[in-house]
């Protein structure tokens, strides 16, 4: 009887084992191996002439941008480096950045082009008008280290 007793605590710990150590390696994988997304959030400098006549301006004052991140960021460079025959962008490395390009048409009055046209944001900053746009976004299969 006193064999048995020993059996079954031996066998419950065995269990008990696998399991904390099954649950570790399953909460170290999870952590570590949940894909990740990224995002480029572009901007750059247009003319007036360039600006649709349906589009809405938004001032660049505007909490709104605020609710983007890297919006502000791409906007300050796109100023900063005269980003008027190229795109500055800013990459997003983090959970959901794909999610920007939802914010940008959800939140804010985002202009579709057709065809010559601009998609994106167009935001009064200074004295100049910019386009803000996701300009490129897909979601890794490898997570970042």
């Amino acid at each position: 009887m006193m064999f048995r007793g020993k059996e079954i605590a031996l066998s419950l710990l065995a269990v008990g084992t696998a399991a904390v150590a099954g649950y570790v390696l399953q909460s170290e994988r999870s952590q570590t191996g949940a894909a990740r997304s990224k995002a480029d959030l572009g901007a750059r400098i247009v003319g007036p002439s360039e600006v649709p006549d349906d589009a809405t301006i938004v001032d660049a004052s505007s909490r709104q941008l605020d609710e983007i991140p890297g919006a502000r960021r791409a906007l300050q460079r796109a100023v900063r480096n005269d980003a008027a025959d190229e795109w500055e962008h800013v990459t997003l490395e983090q959970d959901g950045a794909w999610s920007v390009v939802d914010r940008i048409r959800g939140s804010l009055p985002y202009y579709d082009g057709n065809g010559h046209e601009y998609n994106g944001v167009y935001v009064h900053y200074d004295d100049r008008i910019l386009v803000l746009d996701a300009i490129g976004w897909a979601r890794l299969q490898e997570p970042l280290q």
